[in-house]
């Protein structure tokens, strides 16, 4: 049974690159499939039967690694998350409001900070100490130039071999990188938001495209911010520095906020967990915690 992705959905129909010839498929999904309440996405590993050269029916979706809602995709392996340093100006909450949500997917962010080049001394200092503190914690972070193309050699390497989802900070040039990246994607720069779902993207599927030996979405990264599918269980696992310092907390299912003998808290005081971390810490999980349950 051949075998491969899909790389578009679009009207019902499922387009697959198959995993040998690379020629791509056009598929239906198999009606049993509503019936078993599988709905294929775009990332998926499928096996097809080929009616024709051409056209085919899918007729197996293979185990996900992940999956998103919005955009509905799935099988990501890392999300380019691209940041200002100024222009609009670095945020270190909105940053780890984006890491929370990727970690929970068990996907790999790399951070990307734009604009390095429009910094005087004093502000490129700030930012450089941001980036220290993001790589102690174990992020790859990259500095990136105002000028699109000189960033091009950083992130091409993190391409290759993998499924890549761009996001971040709305107006900080993520659509020019992309654009850059590969100019057959010619995306609107003013048309599209990849933060909070403000603007619209110009186009209306969901479509990976193959760039630079890997795959890329063509699609926002995410239009949602909230935290509805994190439970306050489970914040602590996606802050890295939190959840290894968290192993030598005297209490299992230790929250880090009013326990004693909390070792995060403990590391806080000494320096071992960075302030600021700490504190969008505590500030999500009250927004989990005042979240209105599910039913």
């Amino acid at each position: 049974m051949p075998k491969g992705i899909i790389v578009k959905a679009l009207s019902g129909f499922y387009y697959v690159k198959d995993g040998e010839s690379e020629s791509v498929i056009e598929c239906r999904g198999r009606g049993v499939f509503r019936n078993k309440n599988i709905n294929p996405l775009v990332g998926d590993f499928v096996e097809y039967e080929a009616e024709k050269d051409i056209e085919g029916t899918i007729t197996k979706v293979e185990a996900r690694k992940n999956e998103l809602i919005r955009p509905p995709i799935s099988n990501i392996d890392q999300a380019i998350l691209v940041f200002s340093s100024k222009e609009p100006e670095f945020s270190t909450i909105l940053l780890d409001r984006f890491l929370v949500l990727i970690e929970s997917k068990n996907i790999k962010p790399i951070i990307c900070i734009s604009k390095v080049d429009l910094l005087d001394s004093e502000q490129r200092k700030k930012i450089d100490q941001f980036r220290d503190e993001y790589v102690k914690i174990g992020y790859d972070v990259l500095l990136l130039s105002s000028k699109t193309t000189e960033g091009l050699a950083q992130i091409i390497p993190y391409l290759r071999g993998k499924n890549s989802v761009f996001a971040g900070q709305s107006g900080v040039g993520k659509s020019s990188l992309l654009n850059a990246l590969d100019h057959e994607l010619k995306i609107k720069t003013n048309a599209i938001s990849m933060s909070l779902g403000r603007g619209k993207h110009t186009t209306r599927h969901v479509e990976l495209i193959e760039i630079h030996g890997g795959y890329v979405a063509d699609t926002p990264g995410f239009s949602s911010l909230e935290f509805n599918e994190v439970e306050e269980g489970d914040l602590g696992g996606c802050f890295p520095e939190i959840s290894e310092i968290s192993e030598n907390c005297k209490f299992r299912g230790c929250l880090h906020v009013r326990e004693p003998h909390c070792a995060v808290k403990d590391a806080v005081q000494n320096g071992e967990v960075v302030d600021y971390r700490y504190e969008h810490y505590v500030q999500f999980l009250e927004e989990i915690k005042e979240r209105k349950p599910r039913y």
